[in-house]
């Protein structure tokens, strides 16, 4: 087979053939023939898939920014300055600056943050090629914020290809330990344990990932998730701290836009992901005002929501500042709403039980027996008084019968409980009615000669 009847085949073109006596072509000819064949394809593939291709634009243009050179390479940086005046949300930013170490180290459960300032804390936050994490998910940029002045500063590091990361780990690290601790969300779980193993993989000597960190996740679960649907900082950011973000990029769409950047090197592709990543660092600044704020409201008499009262009241029972959670659940135990009424009112209960103040207690259990004869919480508590402490047992049977007998729904094994309790109370009650009949007799017996 001659090499002309090896291109027809390949090509399908049969056009002008010719018999295998005839002279071989120059090689001119055959390369003109290829290239006819090969633009008659490539106008009909055009013609089945249209492609708009967009004026080129670049980094500079698209964000700002410039390009940084240190010990290790080269890699991209930006930098945003919010004003003291600006406002974020509800917030101003001058008032975010406003940081109480103390706070933050109940917030963090962390007691090295305690003598620490708003200028030693840096805001970090990073977007990836991908969420499941590993030795493949690389942080493409990594967003930094501080307080300088009143003023509050963004500064982004973008790896513009993989041979840019050792450079940007090597800034990252400069910035870091310049502060005294961390602060970001979910950090804990994702970005640190990403940044620390990209600085092993770039065998570079980590001292981040080791330092102090606030992660804001979970003290926003345990003082805002009794309102919210979830705990995604984007979610926060609307119901709590008054953020509307317009044109948001999803954070499913992060990675493909940084993977057309690297085919298509246009700014404009991930333009959105330095401004999704901007609003990101300056919230967490306005979320951790917000919580510290919560904390601090058993000083203050701020109009708060009562649900956040009572849970600011727990975690400070729970880091051991009883007093200022007493302070808490009192405000709370005047709602209007009777869920957190009655859950301020039971933990205030529990607190002066613990401390020995029985009366207090035994005046909480009565309130909330005569607001809601059902709960069983309150009649087993004020029960236990009467049988432990007054030895009142007739008095501790009516309790639990009255909490048997009101009629209400009670699942099986709370109402077993009850009549085990009951019929304990019942015998107790019995033998202290004999003893008492025998001792007259015991009496007069000794009166004789």
């Amino acid at each position: 087979m001659s090499f002309r009847d090896r291109l027809e085949r390949i090509t399908g073109d049969t056009r002008g053939a010719r018999p295998d006596t005839e002279v071989r072509p120059g090689i001119g000819e055959l390369r003109k023939r290829i290239e006819e064949i090969m633009s008659r394809r490539g106008g009909a593939a055009h013609a089945q898939r249209p492609e708009v291709l967009r004026p080129r634009t670049t980094l500079e243009e698209a964000v700002g920014g410039e390009e940084v050179e240190n010990s290790q390479g080269r890699f991209f940086s930006v930098q945003s300055v919010f004003g003291p005046s600006a406002r974020h949300g509800h917030a101003l930013i001058g008032e975010l600056a406003e940081l109480d170490g103390e706070l933050a180290a109940l917030l963090a459960a962390e007691n090295s943050i305690c003598g620490c300032s708003s200028g030693d804390a840096l805001f970090i936050d990073t977007e990836t090629t991908g969420l499941a994490g590993g030795t493949g998910t690389f942080p493409f940029l990594v967003g930094l914020g501080w307080f300088e002045g009143g003023a509050f500063v963004v500064r982004q590091l973008f790896a513009r290809d993989f041979s840019e990361e050792r450079a940007m780990l090597v800034h990252l690290e400069e910035l870091a330990t310049s502060r005294r601790f961390l602060i970001s969300f979910n950090g804990k779980a994702f970005d640190m344990n990403l940044i620390g193993s990209r600085f092993i993989l770039n065998r570079l000597e980590d001292r981040v990932t080791c330092m102090p960190h606030l992660d804001l996740l979970f003290p926003s679960r345990r003082l805002l998730g009794h309102r919210l649907v979830d705990a995604r900082l984007a979610t926060i950011e609307r119901d709590v701290l008054g953020v509307r973000r317009t044109d948001d990029v999803p954070g499913n769409e992060i990675p493909s836009r940084y993977l057309a950047w690297l085919k298509r090197r246009d700014g404009a592709c991930v333009s959105d992901v330095f401004a999704h990543n901007r609003l990101d660092v300056v919230s967490m600044a306005s979320l951790l005002k917000h919580l510290s704020g919560l904390l601090a409201s058993a000083h203050t008499q701020l109009r708060l929501c009562e649900g956040d009262v009572l849970a600011a009241g727990r975690l400070l029972r729970d880091r051991g500042l009883t007093r200022e959670a007493m302070t808490l659940f009192t405000r709370a135990a005047d709602s209007a709403d009777r869920c957190v009424r009655r859950e301020a009112r039971v933990s205030l209960s529990l607190i002066h039980k613990r401390s020995g103040r029985w009366a207090e207690a035994a005046r909480i259990w009565e309130a909330l027996l005569d607001e809601d004869p059902l709960d069983v919480f309150a009649a087993c508590e004020l029960a236990k008084y009467l049988e432990h402490r007054v030895r009142d047992h007739r008095r501790a049977m009516g309790v639990i019968s009255r909490v048997i007998h009101a009629g209400g729904e009670m699942k099986p094994h709370v109402r077993r409980d009850l009549e085990h309790r009951l019929k304990r109370l019942q015998e107790k009650a019995h033998a202290a009615s004999q003893d008492d009949d025998r001792e007259p007799d015991m009496l007069q017996g000794h009166s004789g000669p």
